[in-house]
């Protein structure tokens, strides 16, 4: 029976328009529902892009970090074909504040495992940096990218969908980074080279940049104030303008070095007793002979300087007092020994690269009034940086590719795949017809099917399913990447056997030798055979309509899957795999009914589901018109008037004429059997049956 060409022409018009309509209308969210997702007291601020970055806000009202969704910056296509959006919240020193689920069509989690598991994926970023490795997986051997990478524990049974969303936040996060925080180092900090030495003094480190200074008059600091309600607050700067108000010194004693042509032994042994506890903490001394000072009276030691902060690249650095008992080298000038010093602290994994300009800001303030006096400040900048030839910066250990990663978890599961596939292709290939005609045929076929069922479907989850051709359908459509496909070799492997498959045998292999649910079913064909349970004879013109409904059942899903793309994972639950193959039987309900039943109608009605309903199927039969060559040999008796094979095949693929239906044939090779069995070939019987009497009368 053939199909109009313009029966499912409105079916594929409307695909087309709904795509573009899709496509077109792909924002990012508004206002109101994102700030639903901020926790109090962080707010949502204003958008600083139209790609859905927006200001993250603290209790104060001022800019803390960003709150952005990946799906704009990042929109890398799920195993549905549509993005997975998560919800990112940065802070200003690049660190992981929150990471939340917003929306996904990722079948395994919507209705399988549930959304939980996914959701408590995202926890694990909170705390992390941007310059952290992040990895999904674990660490392989004992190399040194054990200590280099952030391992994130994925999630069993969706390592492919937990992959993609990883590289979503990575690549929105980086992108941000890259656009609106470019003081934020996205890469391992330098830190202080232990084993480089040289001999310095205070005159090398100043004439060579190290030891900075910087110096503020009180004329200077005067101007600063001039037309201000403080400008003449100050009678000890009017007096003396060209006294120092101002007289900073600024050196990095991270290196050893450097702290060695500072500091006393003593002072020197506490530096090295307190880096080697915060081992990413960098150390800068501060040296003020003038006036102003470095604290307020309020100061309270290890804790932040009141008149003193940093930034670098336009973006705060956070300094601490680190508690260090203070006493110069004796080399130094005396004015040094008799000024204040303190030695500040600030953490490198939070993006300070001390190789890098950065500017110590220090706060200078006046009073004005007696009684509840307005306090006035200005910031004087001092700008520093140390040699980079003191630190060195770890290598940047780049993370292997998602799929690699993903290749190597499967290894060995790769592996006995790679032996079974090659195996089965070799037994199918050449020796097909002399497989057939094997006396524990039955007993061979079983085997493989039970293998399918039980290590490539329930162990190596690699049941394969209507969800992957809508996802390339979907991202060729919108034109996104396919990379996607590579986060499960093992399914993947599975897919490039089935198209190799249709050139040779069109549908037949994956339907009738590769589908675990489709195994199962035959089981329960056997299974009710042994009971004898009666077998439900379809008509052949019934027969011929139902094959349509699988065509039907899959237009039907690629027009939701534009039109309605949310409900495109509820959709593919006409599919028991998910179900039967992928959470064994554990899910709800009547998810499980259904797949029972459709095991128990294989009982009477065999293969049922694959031969009418499977959309899965219909793909593999339209992907079949590839096939090269009619691999089922016939025989002019065949159909007329011999109408045995007919008769014999389950799947009614073999019409009256005695033609093989390839688009419907599942190669069981029954057929084959008897085509080669000279006890049941019909034409083979009776041309030996003439031989004999051939034989007989010419003997006589």
């Amino acid at each position: 029976m053939k199909a109009p060409p313009f029966r499912f022409a409105w079916v594929w018009a409307a695909v087309l328009a709904a795509a573009m309509w899709n496509v077109a209308n792909a924002e990012p969210l508004p206002r109101e529902v994102l700030e639903r997702y901020v926790a109090p007291p962080m707010s949502l601020g204003e958008p600083v892009n139209d790609q859905g970055v927006w200001q993250l806000l603290n209790s104060g009202g001022a800019e803390a970090g960003y709150v952005f969704e990946t799906e704009p910056m990042a929109p890398l296509p799920g195993f549905s074909g549509a993005p997975i959006n998560v919800l990112v919240v940065l802070d200003l020193d690049g660190r992981f504040l929150d990471v939340q689920l917003i929306s996904h069509n990722e079948p395994i989690f919507v209705s399988g495992l549930g959304e939980a598991p996914f959701h408590k994926f995202f926890e694990q970023y909170r705390g992390h940096s941007i310059s952290d490795s992040l990895v999904v997986g674990t660490p392989y051997g004992e190399g040194s990218d054990g200590s280099a990478l952030v391992y994130l524990d994925g999630v069993t049974k969706a390592t492919a969908s937990v992959r993609i969303a990883h590289e979503s936040v990575l690549a929105a996060t980086l992108k941000v980074a890259r656009e609106k925080m470019s003081g934020v180092s996205t890469g391992p900090p330098a830190y202080p080279d232990p084993e480089y030495t040289e001999d310095l003094t205070w005159d090398d480190l100043v004439a060579q940049g190290i030891a900075r200074r910087v110096q503020v008059s009180n004329a200077e600091i005067d101007a600063e104030f001039a037309g201000t309600l403080w400008e003449d607050d100050d009678p000890e700067a009017q007096e003396d303008p060209d006294g120092r108000y101002l007289d900073l010194w600024i050196v990095d004693i991270g290196p050893p070095s450097i702290a060695r042509a500072v500091l006393s032994e003593s002072s020197l042994k506490e530096l090295q007793g307190f880096t080697s506890i915060a081992t990413n903490d960098e150390p800068i001394l501060v040296i003020e002979t003038g006036r102003h000072g470095l604290v307020t009276e309020e100061f309270i030691r290890n804790t932040s300087p009141d008149l003193i902060s940093a930034e670098q690249g336009g973006f705060p650095v956070a300094l601490r007092d680190a508690d260090i008992y203070i006493e110069l080298n004796e080399d130094l000038p005396e004015e040094l020994h008799d000024g204040a010093a303190l030695i500040l602290r600030t953490d490198r994994r939070l993006g300070f690269d001390p190789t890098a300009d950065w500017i110590l800001k220090v706060k200078a303030l006046r009073e004005h009034g007696v009684f509840q006096p307005e306090i006035g400040s200005v910031t004087l900048d001092a700008p520093h940086v140390t040699d980079a030839r003191f630190f060195k910066r770890p290598e940047v250990i780049k993370p292997t590719p998602p799929w690699l990663d993903a290749l190597r978890n499967r290894a060995s599961d790769m592996i006995v795949l790679a032996v079974f596939l090659v195996g089965l292709l070799a037994l199918l290939g050449p020796g097909l017809n002399r497989l057939a005609g094997h006396r524990h045929f039955t007993a061979i076929r079983l085997g493989i099917l039970a293998f399918m069922t039980g290590f490539v479907g329930w162990w190596g989850q690699g049941q394969l399913s209507i969800a992957t051709p809508l996802g390339v359908l979907r991202t060729a459509t919108e034109g996104g990447s396919f990379a996607f496909l590579l986060y499960d070799p093992f399914s993947l492997a599975i897919w490039g056997v089935t198209i190799l498959g249709f050139i040779l045998w069109g549908r037949g292999l994956f339907c009738g030798w590769l589908c675990p649910f489709g195994a199962l079913q035959e089981f329960a064909h056997h299974i009710g055979r042994v009971l004898r349970i009666p077998q439900v004879d379809v008509p052949d013109r019934l027969d011929d309509y139902l094959k349509w409904l699988k065509y039907v059942v899959l237009a039907g899903l690629v027009v939701i899957l534009f039109a309605l793309p949310g409900w495109v994972d509820k959709a593919i639950e006409i599919e028991p795999f998910k179900t039967a193959i992928t959470t064994f039987f554990i899910r709800e309900w009547y998810y499980v009914a259904y797949a029972v039943g459709l095991l128990l109608l294989s009982m009477v009605l065999f293969k049922g589901f694959c031969r009418y309903v499977c959309p899965l199927g219909a793909v593999m039969a339209i992907g079949g018109l590839i096939r090269t060559r009619k691999w089922i040999d016939r025989r002019p008796e065949c159909g007329s008037p011999c109408q045995l094979c007919k008769v014999k095949c389950a799947y009614g693929a073999i019409k009256k004429t005695g033609e093989i239906q390839y688009s419907e044939c599942f190669q069981c090779l029954d057929c084959v059997t008897i085509h080669d069995d000279p006890r049941k070939c019909v034409p083979l019987i009776i041309a030996s049956r003439g031989r004999r009497t051939t034989q007989r009368v010419a003997a006589e």
